[in-house]
């Protein structure tokens, strides 16, 4: 399931003494003051954990924690953009979304969304627990491509609601690694990086998370790997091909800049391959592909 559209960050040094909605404002510009205060007054804003007033003026280092939502004076649009549509039915839909595509509004991506989209090729879908998501019950990373589901009845968005908290859906990404991390299986903690917290890493206290990784081909310094994510952490992929020291080719967060200059690849090369559920309403066995962008497949062709 998606989690809220949250960011993080610690107050700076020039920042501190400033007013909490005027920080907001200049740290996220194609937002206004107003917009962020009414963000505060519905207790979105969090200050080390608490909810404050406007006003409130910030020390260096607090720690500022902000739920993006739609405001009364924003609205979801329709946007005509294509969908790659793998399947679909009176209930649901499936497309093979391409890098670059974010799935739903937040800061930065108010408008030119998967959630856009879907408003237009479905006309109405369900809520699916906030005005930002409308039909849609998981995610995918902005720069990572594939398979990617939402709901067009809410019969359907509550049942695959249930058949991804209950991890019933066979979820396959193929990826691009630097080395080889062989066959295996890893579980280590996923949770928000000490330091950099706009990053996860592999720490003691996050929450519980496994992968199984296959190494489908290897040609002495990158391997095709398959893997299987038994659970959905953020960045799960990203952050478990790193704590293995074969980290993703093209990942600008956990990746290494020098190969990815290399190779000329600025996007992660993960893809989501292949999903295999029951359809949540006539129980009908689905088991769905999702062809390889065209940057993975000369990469691919490399490998084999």
């Amino acid at each position: 399931m998606s989690s809220p559209e949250t960011n993080r960050f610690f107050v700076t040094e020039e920042e501190a003494g400033e007013r909490l909605d005027k920080v907001l404002s200049k740290r996220y510009t194609e937002q206004s003051r107003t917009y962020f205060q009414y963000l505060i007054t519905e207790k979105l804003v969090l200050v080390n954990g608490e909810p404050v007033r406007k006003r409130t003026a910030l020390q260096t280092n607090d720690e500022v924690e902000v739920e993006f939502i739609l405001s009364p004076e924003l609205s979801l649009e329709p946007e005509d953009i294509p969908l790659d549509i793998v399947y679909e039915d009176e209930y649901l839909l499936a497309i093979n979304k391409p890098a670059g595509l974010v799935v739903h509004p937040g800061a930065g991506n108010w408008s030119g969304t998967f959630a856009n989209a879907l408003l237009y090729h479905c006309k109405q879908v369900p809520d699916a627990g906030d005005q930002l998501r409308p039909g849609i019950v998981h995610r995918l990373d902005k720069d990572t491509s594939g398979l990617l589901l939402a709901a067009k009845t809410n019969m359907s968005q509550q049942a695959l609601v249930e058949l991804f908290s209950s991890r019933k859906i066979y979820k396959e990404y193929w990826a691009i690694c630097l080395g080889n991390p062989g066959n295996g299986r890893i579980e280590a903690p996923i949770g928000r990086h000490p330091i950099h917290r706009k990053k996860m890493a592999v720490i003691e206290s996050g929450r519980s998370a496994s992968t199984i990784y296959e190494t489908i081909a290897f040609n002495g310094k990158l391997s095709l790997v398959k893997l299987i994510l038994e659970t959905g952490r953020t960045h799960q992929i990203r952050v478990h091909m790193l704590h293995l020291g074969t980290p993703i080719l093209g990942d600008e967060t956990y990746g290494r800049k020098q190969m990815n200059q290399k190779y000329k690849i600025n996007r992660q090369l993960l893809h989501a391959k292949h999903l295999e559920l029951e359809h949540p309403i006539t129980k009908k066995n689905l088991k769905l592909e999702a062809s390889l962008p065209e940057d993975f497949s000369k990469i691919t062709e490399q490998i084999h």
